[in-house]
């Protein structure tokens, strides 16, 4: 009955140890809000960019933009503290808008922290850009980056995610583009300030985000139980030996 006790005890230290091992950092990825647009609009879009590490800050942000699909128009918000880098190269097809042929589009944005502070373990921060007009048909657009941190360490999150698999390690921002009139937006290739606007003051919530948020909760839960029944189930066998 001893032996007994020992073990599950040593199991529920285990196990408890291992929930908390894999719930905390499985909420941290780095995301895109709003998660949808309009086809045809434009939108104003965040890159959500958490520090997973323990003893180092993030300092850059590599987020490159959709070649396949790309967009026309592009323009980034000025950032206390950061620097940024505009990549453009010209797109494998012509594009046409109202302000005519586009012969340089935006390939990739380089966000490079100011006297190496960045954003600290245990942090997050955003970075926004308004882009547009998103493609006419619906679909998915990947945006990969490359999150740097200050230790020399680079993330890599490029996995695309494909319809009806499992969620990558690593998965890259994006950004489903849904029929038009499906979600609010402007007009197909008009730059509409008033439905950008209504995008800014009601900025839509990442579920992906909430959803790891509760699941991260209930695995520290879990675990904090393992730890306590398996360091209980020790004592008592340490006790009746």
């Amino acid at each position: 009955m001893i032996r007994l006790y020992r073990r599950v005890g040593v199991l529920g230290v285990v196990a408890g140890a291992a929930v908390l091992a894999m719930t905390v950092p499985a909420s941290a990825h780095v995301t895109l809000q709003p998660s949808t647009a309009s086809a045809g609009s434009y939108a104003t879009l965040s890159f959500k960019v958490p520090t997973e590490e323990d003893d180092a800050s993030t300092t850059g942000i590599d987020v490159q933009f959709p070649v396949d699909t790309p967009l026309a128009s592009v323009s980034v918000q000025p950032k206390a503290g950061w620097t940024y880098k505009i990549t453009k190269a010209a797109p494998a097809k012509p594009l046409s808008t109202d302000d005519g042929q586009v012969s340089e589009v935006v390939t990739r944005i380089t966000w490079t922290a100011q006297g190496g502070q960045g954003i600290k373990p245990g942090e997050f921060d955003t970075f926004t850009v308004s882009a547009g007009p998103m493609p006419d048909k619906a679909g998915q657009l990947a945006f990969k980056a490359l999150q740097t941190y200050s230790n020399g360490d680079v993330v890599r999150w490029v996995d695309v995610a494909q319809p009806g698999a499992e969620e990558p390690d690593k998965p890259a921002p994006s950004l489903t583009v849904t029929a038009a009139g499906a979600a609010e937006g402007s007009p197909t290739g008009v730059h509409n300030s008033a439905a950008m606007q209504n995008v800014a003051e009601a900025p839509q919530a990442d579920d992906s985000d909430g959803t790891a948020r509760w699941l991260g909760i209930i695995g520290v839960v879990l675990g904090a139980l393992g730890l306590v029944a398996g360091a209980f189930a020790l004592v008592t066998a340490r006790r009746r030996a």
